[in-house]
């Protein structure tokens, strides 16, 4: 049997992610320092874990509705509310996703048909691309760069722009530059789409995580629920990557597509992670805060350290990564981390593994003790030295 001529030539074309790779190479090396991974290096708090212990302990382990259970989604619709002033119906206008990947899966399997193009701003989380691809839609990347802080342009989006432009899709605080929108920036992106009649999908899963900055929820800016897509989750402020939880938020009918395919895909997402996000949002905040605060912590010491060694440093306003220039040292970004991984042992990630933007750039996570920090930084210091020289 000849597999590869079965198999649908969009996922083909598909190529591996460029951020597993390296992980895959230092899986099989001793003493390596990993900088890769977007996962907190905390412990999903105690009263967190703890409430679904309970659950189970009562029986919760039965399917829930489609759309996720209410209780959970009335908190979330509670959460934007009082945290950005836009009402959601949390009966119609909220969704339970298995992760913010699954959503934004969903909502743009229900939204692009062959054909269809897709504003991308990059460098962008490596799955932006790949899921537009996989309904034979086109991802148009759109550039942004460290000398404009890695901020989307209308400039930009305007010569990226065709007849068969349907949505923009958005990232902020950005992975893998840590880049934020302020809110007047936003607004000229949201006139933008507005014109244009796009669809917004803004993926804000590290709309907790800023740093000297306010997050502004997109939907929340005039006129722009109507067409927005907003997607958050728990994996990143509350230390929850293994629950899996996520959601989506938007106009009634989107949510209501998008809940057609999430019923004949994943169902519901499990009722335990939907228990302990319940406590999450109730709880969570103060155990959420003191995370942030370590984390930058952390961040100062990333930025403090790549400066000092002499490579140029974009400052981080949120997220937990940082993008530094590595262009001084001569070598593109696939061969200073293949080079870095072989002669030190630490992992990091190129920077073109986020688009062609991120070129000439490598990601770093400061998701990692402040030990695990200072190992890296003496290392890849040792590494560049003599090519800064």
């Amino acid at each position: 049997m000849r597999w590869n001529e079965r198999i649908s030539p969009n996922v083909l074309a598909i190529p591996p992610s460029g951020i597993r790779r390296f992980f895959d190479i230092a899986a099989e090396m001793d003493d390596v320092v990993s900088l890769g991974v977007g996962e907190p290096d905390f412990i999903t708090p105690w009263h967190i874990r703890e409430s679904c212990v309970y659950g189970l302990e009562r029986g919760f382990t039965a399917y829930t509705s489609n759309a996720g259970l209410l209780e959970l989604r009335e908190e979330i619709a509670h959460h934007f509310r009082s945290r950005y002033n836009v009402d959601y119906d949390a009966k119609k206008e909220v969704l339970i996703t298995v992760g913010v990947s699954e959503a934004l899966d969903l909502a743009i399997r229900a939204l692009l048909s062959p054909g269809d193009d897709a504003l991308i701003p990059e460098p962008c989380y490596v799955s932006y691309k790949s899921c537009v691809s996989l309904v034979g839609a086109n991802p148009i990347p759109v550039p942004t760069s460290m000398e404009n802080n890695f901020q989307l342009t209308v400039d930009a989006l305007e010569r990226a722009i065709t007849p068969k432009t349907k949505l923009l899709l958005i990232g902020y605080p950005n992975n893998p530059t840590g880049a934020i929108m302020p809110r007047e920036e936003l607004m000229k992106i949201a006139d933008f789409a507005k014109a244009h009649d796009l669809i917004v999908l803004s993926d804000e899963i590290y709309a907790d995580l800023t740093y000297d900055a306010e997050h502004t929820c997109f939907s929340s800016l005039p006129g722009m629920k109507e067409r927005t897509i907003v997607f958050n989750g728990f994996s990143k402020a509350y230390a929850m990557t293994g629950w899996r939880i996520g959601y989506a938020l938007g106009a009634p009918e989107i949510i209501a597509a998008m809940t057609k395919i999430h019923q004949y895909t994943m169902l519901c997402a499990p009722i335990t992670a939907q228990i302990a996000a319940v406590e999450a949002l109730k709880n969570g905040e103060k155990q959420m805060k003191k995370m942030v605060k370590e984390y930058d912590c952390r961040r100062r010491l990333m930025v403090d350290g790549f400066r000092a060694m002499g490579l140029d440093c974009f400052e981080p306003k949120g997220a937990f990564y940082i993008f530094p220039s590595i262009k001084r040292t001569g070598l593109s970004s696939m061969e200073f981390a293949e080079q870095l991984l072989r002669a030190e042992k630490v992992a990091i990630v190129p920077g073109d593994a986020f688009g062609d933007s991120g070129q000439g750039h490598v990601r770093c996570s400061y998701a990692y003790s402040i030990a695990n920090l200072n190992e890296a930084l003496t290392r890849i210091e040792h590494f560049v030295r003599p090519m800064l020289k």
